[in-house]
């Protein structure tokens, strides 16, 4: 791919991202328009809208794969693995805003994608319960939803926190919230 195709794709997925977030039936115009394009470019490229939006996925399913793979929830001392997978994916969370849950009706195989990478959260989440991190008789699927709703609160509402700082309190807040006393 040509280096000016690269960038174009790239604005029309984060524009995509952007403004499907904000309103699911964004048109391909508006989006080709915020992305600085022109309509033709983005229709050449994407057939409809939902072609576009499981590219938009499978953007977003890529950078979440890389932050669970350098994370390395299940190998590195558990501190240490929250930190890293918190710093990489308030970013991934920032720059790809649309809602995954849209994939249960748009992209059947982005929602597998999503589900195996959940997975991998969960038995992290067990992973800590196991090793007394977080407080005994917490239910893990209670630690992983307050997790989640960090992570995006971090994300979203606070978005002049760098990841750095955000991580530092997405880790206290789930680790002493619900850590053991």
């Amino acid at each position: 791919m040509r280096a000016d195709a690269a960038r174009n794709l790239t604005a029309v997925l984060h524009a995509g991202a952007r403004l499907l977030a904000e309103d699911p039936g964004a048109s391909m115009a508006a989006i080709a328009a915020a992305a600085g394009v022109d309509r033709t470019t983005v229709h050449r490229r994407f057939a409809n809208r939902e072609a576009l939006l499981s590219a938009v996925f499978q953007a977003k399913l890529d950078s979440a794969e890389r932050v669970l793979d350098e994370a390395r929830l299940l190998e590195s001392p558990l501190p240490v693995a929250l930190h890293r997978y918190l710093e990489g994916i308030i970013p991934v969370s920032r720059e790809w805003p649309v809602d995954m849950r849209l994939m249960m009706r748009k992209d059947p195989a982005a929602w597998t994608r999503r589900e195996e990478q959940s997975a991998r959260l969960d038995a992290f989440i067990r992973r800590a319960l196991g090793e007394g991190y977080l407080r005994a008789g917490v239910d893990a699927a209670w630690a992983r939803t307050i997790l989640d709703e960090l992570v995006d609160t971090a994300a979203h509402r606070f978005p002049d926190l760098e990841p750095p700082q955000a991580a530092d309190l997405v880790a206290a807040t789930l680790l002493n919230g619900l850590g053991a006393t």
